[in-house]
């Protein structure tokens, strides 16, 4: 298939036309040549939207990140977007990275090596949340599986560490995604230019089917890991193929799927029918995985007359949500690779801006599915 965004998709994909971002502008429509028709909705301003990982009746929840103090927590209608602040992350230069709604109800926010939650409410004192699990350095993504244990991967550590947590907050590592070099330094290093850096990042977003398996994003390889789970909790999948990593490494057998549309994969969703959607965060994409391990690129960037993809309308792009056939995405900024310079676009680090979520204007096929999973 042509990387070009705006490509027609092979038969089966559901149709999604094109991205309606919206950041605080008033409403507008244009053409982009070659990529449908797209519209900017009226919407948020905000310092920064970090992730949306959960949508319920058109409810989106985002983080907001903050140098000085306490991260709000906000509620975005996708019908109507405004920001509603539902809660408190009391933590000063916090920097939340993933959330998700637990079967107590309460919200799970990530920040540093901590998991805070709270009951969220947009209405009487906001609530203050508290922390619920300690030692999981880099948390990043979040998911739960159906007793209630809840799991993450330690994120920009680059140590591939997946742990899971109980109810009342033990965290026991479990296994860990290959790193890109053993202890001994033997391995590849995956430089993302610009800014001409390494991409460490190998337990990025998780997700659980409904058939009780992990799936685990992996952004420097570009690649999504399924890995069994046994019905009392414990690892199925093999581990310790390769002595030159610890024992609890996961073998290369566990790779679902590695493809170069899924270079810098950042989160990514699930449908009813076992299908992932990605936000391929450093190639300003979006892309579909069919539960078979197809991958398809269901948008991209278009090229701008300065031959770079960083003008958007998607800026980064981070989790992914479903909701009902709607799907949207959080947009970070980063200035790497397809968003750099990320001083273009609709957010940059000077300008009014700094947040948005982008939505397609075409509607999936297929359902997203409810999290948590039970």
């Amino acid at each position: 298939m042509d990387e070009r965004s705006g490509d027609s998709c092979p038969t089966g994909l559901p149709a999604l036309s094109a991205i309606a971002s919206r950041p605080v502008r008033a409403a507008v429509a244009a053409r982009a040549p070659g990529h449908g028709r797209w519209r900017k909705l009226p919407g948020l301003t905000v310092s920064l939207i970090i992730v949306a990982a959960f949508v319920a009746a058109g409810w989106t929840v985002v983080p907001r990140g903050d140098p000085t103090g306490n991260c709000p927590i906000y509620r975005v209608s996708i019908d109507n977007p405004v920001l509603e602040t539902v809660g408190l992350i009391p933590a000063a230069g916090c920097s939340p990275s993933g959330l998700a709604f637990g079967p107590d109800g309460r919200l799970y926010v990530t920040n540093g090596d901590r998991i805070y939650r709270f009951v969220p409410s947009a209405t009487g004192p906001v609530p203050i949340a508290t922390v619920f699990a300690a030692g999981v350095p880099g948390t990043n993504g979040l998911a739960f599986d159906r007793d209630g244990n809840l799991w993450t991967g330690d994120g920009t550590t680059g140590l591939g560490r997946v742990w899971k947590i109980t109810p009342d907050g033990v965290a026991t590592l479990m296994f860990r995604v290959q790193p890109m070099a053993n202890s001994a330094g033997v391995g590849r290093s995956d430089v993302t230019l610009p800014p001409g850096t390494a991409q460490p990042l190998v337990a990025n977003g998780l997700q659980f089917t409904t058939g009780g398996d992990l799936l685990i994003a992996d952004t420097a390889r570009g690649a999504l890991w399924k890995v069994a789970i046994n019905r009392d909790g414990s690892i199925a999948s093999p581990v310790g193929c390769d002595t030159t990593f610890t024992p609890d490494t996961l073998c290369f057998d566990n790779i679902f799927v590695a493809h170069p549309l899924l270079d810098g994969i950042d989160g990514f969703v699930l449908d009813v029918a076992g299908n992932a959607w990605a936000s391929v965060n450093e190639r300003n994409a979006i892309v579909y995985v069919s539960s078979q391990g197809d991958a398809v690129e269901v948008f991209r960037n278009p090229v701008a007359g300065t031959g770079l993809r960083n003008e958007g309308p998607l800026e980064s792009p981070t989790s992914p949500v479903l909701a009902g056939t709607t799907l949207c995405t959080a947009n970070s900024d980063g200035n790497r690779r397809d968003n750099s310079p990320n001083s273009a676009g609709e957010i940059s680090p000077t300008g009014a801006f700094k947040g948005k979520i982008s939505c397609m204007d075409g509607r999936a096929t297929v359902r997203g599915m409810t999290l948590p999973v039970h």
